[in-house]
């Protein structure tokens, strides 16, 4: 049997497809303004990516913020849930995850079956989420590919002392025009976006060994500040920012 995963985020969407307790495939595209239509097309496209077609699937389970508009799903489940099946599925050592998505960041606590025992979430303010660092990005002409390893050549992180997105964006600007190294001004937003990351984890009192999953994970800079911020360590996986749609299908296979 296969089972599918959707987790429809407010930047990208993605999928996975789950078969005899193996990852069979996973897409990822752009949400765009549509999220139904998102959720159609990775659907779609990690069909063909697998060779499979709809009638193969047994059971789908949608997850994300547009979650409710993917209305050929057999059932919608929180992120927090799917995270955590997701984790545990790939490595069933981790006990805690850090989820840095577009619009919100969540720090998750697991016990030894997979199962959530605590979480904590920032979805009231962009600051420590994706769409912070891609605002910051933004003023600073850099791609989100880029700003890792900008970041890494820092000598000496600029401070950023505002919290809110606005007037952070408005210290990045005049931090330019007053010829801040670029390098030091991405560490030094890396560093305060981890700031407000880590009070997450420390407010569930995180164990290790923990995964980093969405996809600031790919952000080699936000990691390392991470590390820095938390005194660990985290395992991201070549499947960070799929992790949720993979807890989905994982989920999809038990219903």
């Amino acid at each position: 049997m296969i089972y599918a995963g959707i987790d429809i985020g407010s930047i990208t969407a993605k999928a996975a497809l789950i078969k005899e307790n193996r990852l069979l495939a996973t897409h990822i595209i752009p949400t765009g303004y549509n999220p139904l239509n998102a959720g159609i097309k990775v659907f779609e496209t990690v069909l063909k990516k697998a060779s499979v077609s709809k009638t193969d699937i047994k059971a789908i389970v949608s997850t994300g913020y547009g979650r409710a508009s993917v209305n050929f799903a057999d059932k919608a489940m929180t992120e927090i849930i799917c995270h955590g099946t997701g984790a545990h599925f790939i490595n069933p050592d981790i006990r805690g995850i850090i989820d840095v998505g577009g619009q919100d960041s969540k720090a998750i606590s697991l016990d030894k079956n997979g199962q959530v025992e605590n979480f904590a979430m920032n979805d009231k303010c962009a600051a420590g989420t994706g769409r912070f660092i891609e605002v910051m990005a933004n003023a600073l002409e850099v791609s989100l590919d880029q700003l890792g390893d900008f970041s890494l050549k820092a000598d000496n992180p600029s401070k950023i002392s505002s919290i809110c997105t606005v007037f952070a964006e408005s210290e990045v600007i005049s931090m330019i025009a007053g010829l801040q190294k670029r390098e030091n001004i991405i560490a030094g937003i890396h560093e305060s976006a981890a700031a407000r990351v880590a009070i997450l984890a420390f407010k569930i009192k995180i164990k290790e060994p923990v995964m980093m999953t969405g996809g600031v994970a790919k952000n080699k800079g936000m990691t390392a500040a991470l590390e820095k911020r938390l005194g660990f360590n985290l395992i991201v996986g070549d499947s960070a920012q799929e992790n949720g749609a993979i807890g989905a299908a994982v989920l999809a296979s038990r219903l």
